[in-house]
């Protein structure tokens, strides 16, 4: 599973987002940056022995992905939850299910969701956001 991002030159530094993590990190080259990006990335996860590797793309734009889609769904889902700024609670909430662990244990990885699943998870924790799909450009 890999999120999609992109890099661009400001001043002295290069700036890298992922915006569907709605991180951002930098660095002095784009060597770096890359780096800084794994780092990023493997830093929000928390997870022990959890790896990403950055793919380059055309025109500033980059792959971050890892094989561990367990941790990389989870991730997701527990980044979108906070930007939306709910509980677990709330999202068991919208969902329907009366606990919280309904919706933690694909938060914390113990589950993994089928596609569809994931659709209403992530429609639970952002209604107001649509996500899409898309095939790598990145050189692997």
């Amino acid at each position: 599973m890999r999120f999609a991002g992109r890099m661009y030159r400001a001043g002295k530094f290069w700036l890298a987002e992922v915006p569907i993590l709605d991180a951002m990190t930098q660095g002095y080259t784009r060597k770096e940056t890359f780096e800084m990006v794994a780092d990023l990335v493997e830093t929000l996860a928390d997870q022990d022995g959890f790896s990403v590797t950055v793919h380059a793309g055309r025109n500033g734009t980059f792959e971050v992905g890892s094989s561990d889609t367990r941790t990389m769904v989870s991730l997701l889902l527990q980044r979108q939850r906070e930007l939306s700024g709910l509980s677990l609670a709330q999202v068991a909430n919208r969902l329907g299910v009366s606990s919280k662990n309904a919706y933690a244990r694909y938060e914390r990885g113990s589950s993994v969701p089928t596609v569809e699943k994931l659709n209403e998870l992530l429609h639970a924790v952002a209604p107001d956001r649509d996500f899409v799909l898309t095939e790598s450009q990145a050189r692997t």
